[in-house]
């Protein structure tokens, strides 16, 4: 295992078995769904003051865990499929012709992610809206690479 894979597994305490279970469709699907729920956890200042923090608190715990409770699966589906590539990705193991287009994804991703921030701070909504818009579609093509990424391997591996 490469050093670049054991830190980034490291931090985020990722092993083979929380991998699998993050590959599972739901965990995928909920972790989308907290997107909005942190938005709405950050807005909630403008009613509740500091008590927003703890719908903050309790989005983060929710990312922490979604990874390790769901069922592991294999990669059969799409969602499964892109988790799976990911993985890949981390490890180092990615051809040239994805790792143009996944940091492209990434910087969508991160426009998204600074539209977001820019609208919650100041409390308007139109940021927020288009924000939430291209890092959702940034995270659902880079999903999707991941998948073309994974399939491409496994095609690879069977043929060698």
């Amino acid at each position: 295992m490469n050093t670049r894979r054991n830190v980034i597994e490291a931090v985020h305490c990722m092993s083979d078995e929380a991998w699998k279970r993050h590959a599972n469709p739901w965990s995928v699907w909920t972790r989308f769904a907290a997107v909005p729920a942190l938005e709405l956890a950050v807005w909630s200042r403008a009613w509740i003051g500091w008590w927003c923090l703890a719908g903050v608190a309790a989005v983060i715990v929710w990312l922490l865990l979604n990874v390790r409770v769901f069922r592991p699966v294999e990669p059969t589906g799409w969602a499964a499929k892109g988790v799976y590539g990911e993985r890949l990705h981390v490890s180092g193991s990615v051809p040239s012709e994805h790792g143009r287009v996944l940091r492209l994804l990434v910087a969508a991703g991160l426009i998204g992610f600074a539209l977001i921030a820019w609208g919650l701070s100041v409390l308007d909504a139109w940021p927020v809206a288009l924000g939430t818009v291209t890092l959702v579609l940034a995270q659902l093509w880079r999903i999707d690479r991941y998948g073309l990424l994974f399939e491409q391997h496994q095609r690879e591996r069977s043929d060698a």
